[in-house]
């Protein structure tokens, strides 16, 4: 039996707001150097700077937008059957996780407190 779990990604705002920014400089460069020095292929570039830099800054700002969609299967039967782990392979994965960046700092911490506190 397997489940499936659905998650969105969003990239952080920073990031995006960087994304923009590194767009703008890429419309410039196109304006002033790519389609004056390159025609038809300086008007290509500066389009897709533009189509880069507005995906950027509505990722940063946009209300409505969530991100692309993650399914993750996961074996319902296996998790169940599963024999707890030691605290020592608990820690482990819970630090490949963050290591991953797949869980954020405050969720390491809380989970490796409670994996302590189990002590």
């Amino acid at each position: 039996m397997r489940r499936n779990r659905r998650m969105t990604y969003r990239p952080s705002k920073s990031q995006a707001v960087f994304g923009g920014v590194v767009g703008i400089l890429f419309v410039l460069i196109g304006l002033f150097v790519a389609i004056p020095t390159f025609g038809p292929f300086g008007i290509l570039w500066t389009l897709i700077a533009v189509g880069i830099t507005g995906m950027n800054f509505y990722q940063a700002f946009g209300k409505s937008y969530v991100g692309p969609e993650i399914r993750i299967e996961e074996d319902g039967a296996e998790e169940q059957t599963c024999a707890p782990a030691s605290p020592q392979a608990r820690l482990e994965q819970l630090r490949a996780l963050y290591d991953q960046r797949l869980i954020t700092q405050e969720e390491y911490e809380q989970k490796r407190k409670e994996i302590l506190n189990e002590l």
